[in-house]
C-alpha cells in the first residue's frame, strides 16, 4: 500500500504570539506547582490571607451590636463584659486610630510572610528563567520570527508575577476583601482602605525589584549553581552584613533586602500608627505610652532615599545584563 501525501491547507485559527506568551508563563508556573516546596509556600500563604480575613472578623464583632464576642461576654461575668465594652467603646469613639492601626500592624506583619514566601520560591525558580535556556540553546528557538526578545522577556516576567500573585498579592486581597465582606459597617472599608493600598504600594515595589534583579542574575551564567550562590549572596548575605551598625554604606545598598525594609517602613507608616495612638488614646498608662512611643522610634525609617536610589541603581543594573545577554547563542 503506498503513503499518501495530504497537501491540503492548514484550515486551523492561527494562535498568534499571546498563545507563544502564555506557553512561557503556564510552563514555568506548571513546573513550579508539581514541587511540594511550591505547594507548602501556597498552603502557607493562603492561610496567611484567611488569617487576615479572621483577624478583621475578630475586630468587628468586637463593635458589633449582638455579636458573639459581646453574647460571650455575658456569660463571663461583669468585669468580661465591662472590659468587651470599653474595647468597643474605644474602636467607636477612635475608629481611625483603632482599625487603621490595626490594619496596618496587620498587612505589615503579612508583608514580611509575603515576601519572604516569595523569595523562597524565587531561589528555586531563578536558574529556571533565563540559564537554563541559555544552557539548552533554547533562547535560538525562543527568539526565532515570529517570538521576539520582548515576548520572550514578557513571558519570564509573567512566571515571576505568577508566583508573587499566588504567593503575596493573592492572599492579601483575599484576606481583606473577605474580612470586609464580614465586617458589620462600613467604617471598617474606610479605615482599613489606606492601609490596604499602602500594603499593595509596597507590593508593587517589590514586585519590580525582584523581577529586574531575579532575572539579571539568571541571565549572568549557563549554570544553575552560579546562578543560585550569587541571588542567595544578595538575599541573605548582603541582607545580613547590612544590618551590622558598622557596615559600610554602599553594601547596604547592595543588598535588596535592606532597602526593602527601609521602604516599609516608609510606605506602611506604622511609626505614625504608634505614635497616634500613644498621643491620642485615653487610659493609657505612663509604662504603655513609653512602651508605645519606643516602637514608633524604631519603625521609623533612617534612609528611605538611599533605600530606594539602591533599590533603582540595582533594577537598571539587573535590566542591562539580562538584555544583553538576551539574544541567541
Amino acid at each position: 500500500m503506498s503513503p499518501s501525501l495530504d497537501l491540503s491547507r492548514w484550515r486551523e485559527a492561527p494562535k498568534g504570539v499571546g498563545y507563544r506568551r502564555w506557553t512561557i508563563i503556564s510552563s514555568g508556573l506548571r513546573h513550579l506547582l508539581r514541587t511540594r516546596l511550591f505547594i507548602t509556600l501556597l498552603f502557607m500563604a493562603w492561610t496567611a490571607g484567611f488569617l487576615i480575613a479572621a483577624f478583621g472578623f475578630l475586630l468587628s464583632q468586637s463593635i458589633a451590636t449582638g455579636g458573639w464576642l459581646e453574647t460571650a461576654a455575658t456569660h463571663m461575668g461583669p468585669r468580661v463584659e465591662a472590659v468587651v465594652t470599653a474595647i468597643g467603646g474605644f474602636i467607636v469613639l477612635f475608629p481611625d486610630i483603632i482599625i487603621g492601626g490595626f490594619f496596618t500592624l496587620v498587612f505589615w506583619l503579612h508583608s514580611f510572610l509575603g515576601l519572604g514566601l516569595c523569595l523562597v520560591a524565587l531561589t528555586v525558580m531563578v536558574p529556571r528563567l533565563i540559564a537554563s535556556d541559555r544552557a539548552s540553546n533554547a533562547l535560538t528557538i525562543y527568539l526565532s520570527r515570529p517570538l521576539t526578545s520582548a515576548d520572550y522577556l514578557l513571558g519570564k516576567l509573567g512566571m515571576i508575577v505568577g508566583v508573587l500573585l499566588l504567593l503575596w498579592t493573592g492572599p492579601l486581597v483575599f484576606g481583606w476583601v473577605l474580612g470586609m465582606l464580614l465586617s458589620p459597617d462600613r467604617d471598617f472599608i474606610v479605615y482599613s482602605f489606606l492601609p490596604f493600598l499602602h500594603a499593595l504600594t509596597f507590593n508593587g515595589i517589590a514586585l519590580v525589584v525582584l523581577a529586574a534583579t531575579a532575572l539579571g542574575v539568571s541571565a549572568l551564567s549557563r549554570t544553575s549553581s552560579p546562578t543560585v550562590i550569587l541571588w542567595m549572596v544578595l538575599w541573605i548575605f548582603a541582607g545580613a552584613v547590612a544590618k551590622f551598625p558598622l557596615a559600610p554604606v554602599w553594601l547596604r545598598r547592595v543588598s535588596f533586602s535592606h532597602n526593602l525594609s527601609e521602604v516599609r517602613m516608609t510606605v506602611f507608616r506604622l511609626d505614625t500608627a504608634l505614635a497616634d495612638a500613644s498621643a491620642s488614646l485615653p487610659l493609657l498608662t505612663e509604662q504603655m505610652g513609653d512602651s508605645l512611643r519606643k516602637a514608633a522610634l524604631s519603625a521609623q525609617a533612617h534612609d528611605f532615599n538611599g533605600a530606594m536610589m539602591g533599590l533603582g541603581v540595582l533594577t537598571v543594573l539587573s535590566s542591562v545584563v539580562f538584555l544583553r545577554k538576551l539574544r541567541p547563542e
